[in-house]
């Protein structure tokens, strides 16, 4: 896979995490119930050392992380809504848009796997995958939980 393709799927990566840990760390901060706090406090610090892990990789590889958002990322702000649910203080409400958002973290990485990425990079996806496919987990049981 050419560097230029490479590129794009990591700034992808970084987009939905950057949006990810904004998305957490903002929540964890208006919301009420302790275990939410917990909750979304490890999994603001999960992406913001996921991001740590892409960029130094991308380092490595002599790519540029991009600037100006990715052409999708200003689409969909995942979490863009997190804010609003958040103040309604409904915990279902909360847990559907941080829902919403590990939806699109989850296809956001299998859409990264299947490109041809770099032998190292590949299995630092594959192992950011698993923790994003778990806190999609833990997201969405929380949320059934609150219904």
């Amino acid at each position: 896979m050419e560097a230029k393709a490479t590129q794009a799927v990591l700034n992808e990566l970084l987009e939905t995490l950057k949006d990810g840990e904004k998305g957490y760390s903002e929540a964890l901060t208006d919301v009420e119930d302790q275990d939410l706090k917990e909750v979304f406090k490890k999994y603001a610090v999960q992406r913001d050392g996921y991001l740590t892990e892409l960029e130094d990789q991308m380092h490595q590889l002599n790519l540029k992380a991009d600037e100006e958002s990715s052409i999708t990322g200003t689409i969909h702000r995942a979490f863009i809504n997190l804010k609003a649910a958040v103040t309604s203080k409904s915990r279902e409400s909360i847990l559907n848009e941080c829902e919403r958002g590990e939806d699109y973290a989850v296809k956001a990485y299998q859409t990264a796997l299947k490109a041809e990425l770099p032998g190292q990079l590949k299995t630092i996806i594959e192992k950011q995958y698993q923790g994003i496919q778990q806190g999609h987990d833990e997201i969405k049981a929380l949320r059934n939980a609150s219904k």
